[in-house]
């Protein structure tokens, strides 16, 4: 692969199997150059965060991201290899798929034909391919948020981001393409045996298609002071933004060290006064990504002036005039508190389902098969609500809240909505970013028993294989590009990586893979 300058754009060129193609140079989803990432097998996955693309078309093939690439007219003559491109597709560097429009007559009368109830990344998807499979009736999607579907990861990197700027789609582009957007609508029960929904606001819809995302909910959690203000659960623009702006130059707490809570810590550290994160276990990401990068990363934290509280718990949030003041530990320490943030986990978002003859697993989590169908005909269900069969993992049902996750999910339910079989076939990839760096991780590593790293973590440049028996699981990287993206695709392809292929410390072999 290589990066050329047309003149008024660039373009990426490739050659493999003796055959030349040309398409935009970065993806689509946050820019990466796809110089940078891999080439294998008629696609390009990007480096950063996994997405493929097909060399041949362009077309997105395997997420995160909605746009596919433009792709450019190649010919050999003589020595020279000869690209024509579009000057506007150049300097766009992103297309979407061709949609059809609804066809339906709607009035108040009109029976829906596909409800989704979320505006999130499954549901989105799932709206989308529908029209790109050529569904002309009626799609709705309905959500909690006042917003259009925006881009939810980045509210913990960047907390002064306004909805607009973290959009994924405008109102405009969803009405052009007939997908119908009811905001601020909360769902309280779902009727299967009149294929209808009913809503807080006493709206009823009936449907033929369902298509549940509903996510999640914060995890309950019990301790004193519960009506005291300033205690946030990161969920939207607005969230976000009074967490910026009453930090400034205050004492922020951060309850929990999920990634949410970890991203937040550090996107505080430049305007608060003070950074303080409370955990139960003894260094963060420890279950996620084992000890030792757990503790490689707390390291970067207290460097940058972050103070942990960890093997603790909150006991009590006091207020003064009903503003938080203070957060006491079990431990008996108190800690002075102007905002306090709560990432401490958090649960499925099915409360409405409880009645509904829909099936739900011990934890509440929609259980599906591979077609993203639950066990009620007409209903199908995706992203972090669902757990659903992994074939690495003998297809057992699992639950994987990823945003990438949630793509593949939306277009899986589509194409079943639609009657088409989809083969389930996906690497899982997600990302963290803090004080400039970037956590990359794929693969499924629940349950790993040991850690192979390569590379220095206290120079916070390695990777870590983790392994089950005598295979690797899963891979995390940080300024180890695109190792990951690597290992996804070898993962991807069907092929193991064995444990002893790691622990030897040349990985050539891997860093090589995909690169020609």
């Amino acid at each position: 692969m290589r990066e050329v300058d047309l003149g008024c754009g660039r373009a990426l060129l490739i050659k493999q199997h003796g055959e030349f193609s040309a398409m935009a140079h970065k993806c689509p989803h946050y820019g990466a150059p796809l110089v940078k990432g891999v080439l294998s097998k008629g696609h390009v996955r990007c480096p950063w965060h996994g997405a493929c693309f097909s060399t041949a078309t362009g077309d997105i093939e395997d997420f995160p991201g909605l746009d596919s690439l433009p792709t450019f007219q190649v010919r050999v003559e003589k020595d020279k290899v000869i690209i024509r491109a579009n000057k506007q597709a150049l300097q766009s560097q992103k297309r979407s798929k061709p949609m059809s429009r609804c066809s339906a007559v709607i009035n108040s009368n009109t029976v829906l034909k596909f409800v989704n109830l979320s505006a999130g990344p499954a549901s989105l998807v799932c709206a989308e391919t529908l029209r790109q499979e050529g569904f002309t009736d009626r799609i709705v999607m309905c959500t909690m948020d006042r917003h259009p579907p925006y881009d939810r990861p980045k509210l913990s990197k960047s907390l002064e981001s306004t909805a607009e700027q973290l959009r994924l789609r405008s109102m405009d582009f969803l009405q052009d393409h007939d997908i119908e957007l009811l905001t601020e609508k909360e769902v309280v029960a779902v009727d299967v045996k009149t294929r209808s929904v009913t809503f807080e606001d006493g709206l009823r819809m009936e449907y033929r298609k369902l298509f549940i995302a509903s996510g999640s909910k914060p995890k309950p959690m019990s301790y004193k002071g519960k009506d005291v203000k300033n205690v946030f659960h990161l969920r939207t623009p607005e969230d976000a933004n009074s967490i910026a702006r009453l930090a400034n130059n205050k004492n922020a707490v951060i309850v929990g060290t999920s990634f949410v809570g970890m991203e937040v810590a550090a996107a505080l550290t430049d305007k608060a006064h003070s950074v303080s994160v409370i955990g139960i276990e003894p260094v963060p990401f420890k279950k996620a990504l084992g000890e030792k990068v757990g503790k490689a990363i707390m390291k970067l934290f207290e460097t940058n002036r972050v103070k942990f509280y960890m093997l603790n718990e909150v006991s009590e949030m006091i207020g003064q005039h009903g503003q938080l003041k203070e957060v006491v530990l079990k431990s008996g320490k108190v800690l002075r508190a102007d905002v306090c943030v709560i990432g401490a986990g958090s649960v499925p978002a099915t409360g409405f389902l409880k009645q509904s003859g829909i099936h739900l697993d011990s934890k509440g989590f929609i259980t599906v098969n591979k077609m993203m169908q639950t066990n009620v005909d007409g209903v199908f269900a995706g992203g972090d609500v669902v757990t659903f069969p992994f074939p690495p993992r003998n297809n057992k049902k699992v639950n994987i809240p990823h945003w990438q996750m949630a793509h593949v999910h939306g277009r899986v339910a589509a194409l079943s909505m639609m009657g088409r079989v989809s083969e389930f076939k996906t690497v899982p990839y997600f990302w963290s970013a803090m004080f400039g760096k970037t956590i990359r991780y794929a693969g499924y590593g629940d349950g790993f028993d040991d850690v192979i790293i390569q590379g220095d973590l206290d120079e916070l440049r390695f990777v870590a294989f983790y392994t089950r028996s005598e295979e690797v699981v899963a891979v995390a990287s940080m300024n180890y590009d695109p190792i990951v993206s690597r290992v996804a695709e070898v993962l991807g392809s069907g092929k193991t990586i064995k444990k002893r292929d790691v622990e030897t410390g040349d990985i050539s072999w891997l860093i090589d893979k995909g690169s020609h």
